[in-house]
């Protein structure tokens, strides 16, 4: 009787013992760290195909659970500058969660002629694509370098499902554009920051094209232009605790450029701190298109020295001279709440320029508060505008009721 008791306990802490054991290594990830693959990490040597090699090995890897703790990790480590050419991340990939974990930081050629793009158009400098599950987080950063050029993508994720990107990654002197989502489904970036000249030209923050369900949060953006764009195809955005300045502020557009087809809705943007930038809350679409924004609130705002706080352009015009026309993308219920601050000396603090044919309706003013830097009374422009004004109204727009 004591030797089948003793059996039975030994027999069930063996079973114990080995669940535990099952467990722990079932939630191990597989670690796949650059330096292993050939990555020397000193900012001179070319560190391309160490990362293609270590990209291979952790896509190719399958997490043994559905659990992110167990899956795949390409780590990049700290204290070392990676040098880098335009390099492309392609999936699917066998685990359904991949993660990406930057601790060091990337830096892309100098010269422009010394960019090898092999089938690449030089676009973009890093791109992940249909990559499902795609985490990336760190403390690293991405020096486009693109102070010679301005032209070309840092990091672009695209055609990807369930993507999750920020935990202080930091985005500096892109050539062109920082950071590009296109083409996502269920896609959270949090908690980055983005740094380029005011004066560098078209080196948007982030821009945001044919994506469903993204959320952008907690994050710090200066550069020489769109904190925050919106194109073509973009449903069911959330922006909110962004800090914005300096840039042209955080745009709907442009859109229709062309002709074309374009659409944006079901828009959120809230909790925006906008520090000389030369605009805040814009919409801007050609002449000639074709499509519709609508359902877009801007909420609780804070404007310090903003050339132009809020703009709805319907004439939107990138050059010397555009094509008239009568067409127009159609803008409609769009909200302003909660925002107040100052308009820079002598410039319109609110300017909404819509089409005679295809006007502007159920446009919300509420509790809007904008006056000029120098304390005076800030100018509006309005033309074909419909809607209403709620609560606390500065400047008055006669247009609204």
């Amino acid at each position: 009787m004591g030797d089948s008791s003793h059996n039975n306990t030994f027999f069930t802490v063996l079973l114990i013992l080995s669940l535990l054991l099952l467990f722990t290594t079932n939630s191990e990830s597989t670690v796949f760290n650059v330096i292993d693959y050939g990555a020397v990490g000193n900012g001179l040597s070319d560190d391309t195909n160490a990362f293609a090699n270590a990209w291979k090995a952790t896509c190719a890897s399958s997490s043994s659970s559905s659990s992110s703790s167990s899956s795949p990790i390409m780590h990049v480590p700290s204290g070392k500058t990676f040098f880098v050419q335009p390099l492309e991340f392609d999936g699917p990939c066998e685990s359904d969660t991949i993660i990406v974990e930057i601790e060091g930081n990337f830096v892309a050629p100098s010269d422009p002629s010394s960019w090898d793009c092999g089938k690449n158009d030089c676009e973009n400098w890093i791109c992940f694509r249909r990559v499902d599950g795609l985490r990336i987080r760190g403390h690293g950063s991405f020096d486009g370098r693109g102070q010679k050029w301005w032209d070309g993508k840092t990091l672009e994720i695209a055609s990807s499902d369930n993507v999750r990107l920020g935990d202080g990654l930091r985005f500096k002197d892109s050539p062109r554009v920082h950071l590009v989502l296109n083409s996502l489904r269920n896609a959270y970036v949090s908690d980055i920051s983005i740094e380029a000249p005011g004066s560098s030209p078209n080196t948007d923050g982030i821009r945001v094209s044919s994506c469903t369900k993204v959320h952008i949060d907690r994050s710090r953006i200066g550069t020489g232009d769109d904190c925050i764009a919106m194109i073509g195809g973009s449903s069911y955005v959330t922006i909110s605790n962004i800090t914005c300045g300096p840039g042209h502020g955080i745009s709907i557009g442009s859109l229709g450029k062309n002709g074309g087809y374009d659409t944006a809705e079901h828009v959120r943007v809230s909790d925006v701190v906008f520090i000389g930038a030369t605009n805040g809350a814009r919409i801007k679409t050609w002449q000639g298109g074709k499509g519709y924004v609508r359902d877009i609130v801007f909420e609780r705002m804070l404007l310090h020295n903003t050339g132009n706080p809020i703009i709805i352009d319907q004439f939107y015009c990138d050059r010397a001279h555009c094509t008239t026309s009568v067409s127009a993308i159609e803008i409609s219920n769009v909200t302003y709440r909660q925002i107040l601050g100052t308009s820079r000396k002598k410039k319109i603090a609110v300017k909404m320029d819509c089409s005679e044919t295809v006007p502007c309706r159920d446009i919300v003013f509420e509790d809007i508060h904008i006056i000029g830097i120098d304390g005076k009374i800030a100018d509006y422009e309005c033309r074909n505008v419909y809607g209403r004004s709620l609560g606390d109204k500065l400047p008055r727009l006669s247009c609204l009721y």
